[in-house]
């Protein structure tokens, strides 16, 4: 098959299995808090990349830039718990166009931390994007609601995370990354995890273990995808994730978002959109 429908496939699987994984947050975020579940994400997605760890070897794991591995794992991981959060307390198609958010953070965050230059039209469609934001969340419209502003304050965050993976990448390969962002996370949600456990029941401990296989699908579905097609021809199918939430919210948990949901999260998708295409054309110059 052509690399770009193959990547189209790939990608598909990895927002499928993300859509997925959100379920089970939303279903296990009744018993089990944030942390229990960022565990069972970080360990079960270590013990699934264990082998590609191991075929690493030492040599292929040691590091010189472990203090900028630690700052990336804190951001993230503080991201990763609000993103539970907003999955557990927010309507699964809301929490999902929010997150989609993240690339108009990145747009501003990477001016500051890598001093780039961002052309006006850039400028113009991040603008727009808050728009839809702003649309989305309708400030003032119902009172304050924080599970929203989490939600926010997590897709800024992981957009830093994501930035610090740009400055890591000159010396750092993915598949090290990967094992000190699952290997931190397993360490610094364990005691937390110890302390707040609330036993699993039956198919309980299914769901927890489908949290970090999912996400661990999810993961290598984006990597395959970006690896063998163009990022304009694969990265928009990432959008169609805002589907399946609004088909598995509905028919799952009874959640029908409003217009206005509706409305911003199609403004942040063409921004974001733009954003993309403008990003790989400036690659390719």
């Amino acid at each position: 098959m052509p690399g770009n429908l193959r990547g189209i496939l790939w990608i598909t699987l990895g927002t499928v299995a993300f859509a997925l994984n959100d379920v089970l947050v939303k279903l296990l975020g009744k018993k089990f808090g944030p942390v229990e579940l960022a565990f069972c994400r970080y360990s079960i997605g270590l013990i699934i990349l264990s082998p590609v760890f191991f075929q690493m070897g030492i040599s292929g794991l040691k590091t010189r830039r472990l203090g900028i591995h630690f700052v990336r794992l804190i951001i993230a991981c503080i991201a990763q718990l609000g993103v539970f959060y907003s999955v557990i307390h927010l309507y699964l198609a809301d929490a999902t166009a929010i997150a989609f958010s993240r690339p108009l953070f990145t747009t501003i965050i990477a001016v500051f931390l890598l001093s780039e230059l961002v052309s006006k039209r850039r400028w113009m469609a991040t603008a727009a994007g808050f728009i839809g934001v702003l649309i989305m969340v309708r400030p003032g419209h119902d009172g304050f609601d924080i599970v929203t502003v989490v939600a926010l304050i997590s897709a800024c965050t992981f957009a830093i995370a994501n930035i610090l993976i740009r400055l890591m990448s000159t010396t750092e390969p993915p598949n090290r990354i990967l094992f000190y962002y699952h290997a931190g996370g397993a360490i610094i949600f364990l005691i937390p995890t110890i302390i707040l456990w609330q036993n699993p029941a039956g198919i309980e401990w299914v769901l927890l273990a489908g949290i970090g296989i999912m996400t661990t699908i999810g993961m290598t579905g984006f990597i395959r995808a970006f690896s063998v097609g163009e990022a304009n021809a694969v990265g928009p199918m990432e959008y169609i994730r805002l589907i399946y939430a609004g088909i598995l919210g509905y028919s799952i948990f009874g959640e029908v978002p409003d217009y206005w949901t509706c409305a911003g999260a199609l403004i942040i998708i063409i921004a974001t959109l733009y954003i993309a295409r403008d990003e790989a054309k400036g690659k390719q110059g």
